[in-house]
């Protein structure tokens, strides 16, 4: 009879987490100083080997527990030590770019069964939620419940509660603390009417009740606010 070996299951890491476990132990280690300014994120990720969204999702982590300070327009740099340590506010938490990958497919779907089968209240109450963003713009450039409202509501057109219940998870994670580290580093005025125009094209193919437009019109949304938290941390606002 084979004897019992107390083994353990063997949890897949997601990569972000494995790259700040390689950055984390360089500067406990004492391999980087504190105080030390890292190199620009594109030469780290080509060091590293990895995709730049999976080194952002890193760094952003580091700083989340207080190893890095991550400065617009100026840098990577090393804190020093102290006590703060919020790495427990990102257990199970999802890395950014797979949440907006997540959207990409299941919004996708959402627009295109909305433009299919939304009634004309839905669609009315579509309206309404991007009406609601737009007025809360004027005073703020993300205004984070009026835009989970409007997805929320384009959910609920789709006529599937089990795809209302996916966007509502996946938007617990869009608003969690890694999430939204990352997206305050872009935030900027400008933002704000680039999604409206985004959201707008939505609203636009569903009411015509055309599904291929929805879709694609849901896809480029999540594939612009990629781009813009994919952006080079220069300077907000601006692509290079």
């Amino acid at each position: 009879m084979p004897i019992h070996v107390p083994l353990q299951a063997v949890e897949p890491r997601r990569l972000y987490l494995q790259i700040a476990d390689q950055i984390r132990s360089l500067i406990e280690s004492g391999e980087v100083a504190r105080g030390a300014r890292l190199p620009a994120e594109r030469d780290l990720a080509k060091q590293l080997r990895v995709s730049r969204p999976s080194l952002r999702e890193a760094l952003i982590a580091l700083e989340i527990e207080g190893l890095l300070d991550v400065k617009v327009g100026s840098g990577i740099y090393v804190r020093q030590p102290s006590e703060t340590n919020d790495a427990a506010a990102l257990a199970g938490a999802s890395g950014p770019f797979e949440v907006m990958h997540a959207r990409w497919l299941i919004e996708g779907e959402c627009a295109a069964l909305a433009a299919k089968h939304a009634t004309a209240e839905q669609i009315r109450a579509l309206r309404d939620a991007h009406a609601h963003m737009v007025e809360q713009t004027r005073t703020n450039p993300n205004p984070l419940e009026a835009d989970r409202d409007f997805h929320v509501r384009l959910a609920e057109g789709s006529g599937n509660s089990a795809l209302v219940l996916l966007v509502q998870t996946l938007w617990d994670q869009r608003v969690g603390p890694l999430y939204r580290a990352l997206e305050k580093k872009i935030e900027h005025p400008a933002m704000a009417a680039e999604t409206l125009r985004e959201h707008q094209a939505i609203v636009n193919a569903i009411a015509r009740r055309d599904p291929v437009a929805a879709r694609s019109a849901a896809r480029r949304h999540m594939d612009m606010t990629k781009k813009r938290n994919s952006k080079d941390w220069k300077a907000k606002g601006h692509d290079k």
